[in-house]
């Protein structure tokens, strides 16, 4: 359908300006591709009083799609695994890269250099048909989803190669220590988990998944015979291993997307009463996120123990933990920890012990 030559009247105008605004909105604050999809849906069928709004993001075969959201009413659904296109409007709309409206039902491509996807929106037929202006706002809001899809597409498999890069460093930091000194394969799950309890953003979250897998990355440069010691530290050997935050922020300082990660490396030996290394902060000078790290990686050593010390069933740990809220721990995180230690963690205990 030719939409070029249309002009919007004063009352659309408006709304169209809106709808921008709001969006550039969304799209700057979003940084997740699966959440800016469904945020945009939501805000799709606000705009157009739509019963239902479908976004699709498909492959370059053009067959499937590789992330599907739909949202109707307080229903929402998330597909993001490839789904075959079978519904003949969408493939009609994928074959010519032209936009179809109805009285009640919108479809337009998102074309960018080739297609990336689609935003279809439905409407009661208890309301106003669509009309040409109808589809002109949203054409218009199609274009600038378009620049936030890319860029979190682009910002994922940066994040990707990024990840692989730090499994690969943490692999190889591990492997000069015995297993039994190193973290499960499930602490990084619990970080990421009371993050997500204690509601932090995607950008929090994503720190603290590189933290969790990097923050004793500085032990690197400690001696073999003081990590596998299985007796108590002599103060020499303390002040050694105190130094790892700092070697390990020194290490990391170059690559300039773990920046955010290093605050959290460098503090996550801190308590809460300010007793704790290297600097002796306290309360919220802590950073949060190494607040958060502090409860996961004591709760880990008790649990899974280490050759210096016994492990504890999981109650015992987490009864441990809540005692020191106050004193070693924010008691923010302790609330958060216990509910995510009673409703996750137990059963990868159970089932994956060493």
């Amino acid at each position: 359908m030719n939409t070029k030559n249309y002009s919007i009247p004063t009352l659309r105008y408006k709304t169209l300006v809106s709808a921008i605004h709001s969006l550039y909105r969304l799209v700057n604050s979003t940084f997740e591709l699966k959440d800016m999809i469904m945020r945009l849906a939501r805000l799709i069928c606000q705009i157009f009083e739509g019963t239902s709004c479908q976004i699709l993001i498909i492959d370059p075969t053009r067959k499937f799609a590789t992330l599907k959201v739909m949202v109707s009413g307080k229903k929402k659904v998330v597909v993001d695994k490839n789904t075959k296109i079978t519904n003949r409007l969408h493939q009609r709309i994928i074959k010519t890269f032209n936009a179809i409206l109805t009285n009640y039902f919108i479809g337009v491509p998102l074309v960018s250099e080739d297609l990336l996807g689609l935003i279809i929106v439905k409407r009661s037929k208890h309301l106003r048909p669509f009309d040409r202006y109808d589809l002109e706002i949203m054409l218009t809001m199609a274009e600038q989803s378009i620049i936030g899809i890319k860029n979190l597409q682009l910002y994922e498999e940066q994040q990707k190669l990024v990840f692989g890069s730090i499994k690969s460093l943490t692999t190889m930091l591990d492997s000069r220590i015995p297993q039994e000194y190193t973290h499960s394969p499930y602490f990084s799950k619990l970080v990421v988990s009371i993050a997500e309890e204690m509601r932090l953003d995607e950008k929090q979250r994503q720190s603290l998944r590189y933290a969790s897998l990097l923050h004793d990355a500085g032990k690197i440069d400690v001696p073999i015979s003081i990590l596998t010691k299985t007796t108590k530290l002599t103060p020499s050997e303390y002040k050694i291993i105190k130094r790892h935050p700092l070697a390990g922020a020194k290490l990391l300082r170059p690559f300039t997307i773990l920046r955010p990660v290093i605050p959290i490396i460098v503090h996550h030996h801190e308590r809460y009463d300010g007793s704790g290394y290297p600097s002796r902060l306290k309360k919220g000078q802590i950073p949060l996120g190494a607040r958060v790290m502090a409860v996961a990686d004591a709760f880990e050593a008790m649990v899974y123990g280490r050759p210096y010390r016994e492990r504890v069933d999981v109650d015992t740990a987490i009864k441990e933990i809540k005692s020191k809220a106050g004193i070693q721990f924010d008691p923010k995180v302790v609330e958060a920890f216990e509910r995510v230690a009673k409703k996750y963690y137990k059963k990868y205990l159970q089932h994956h012990r060493r």
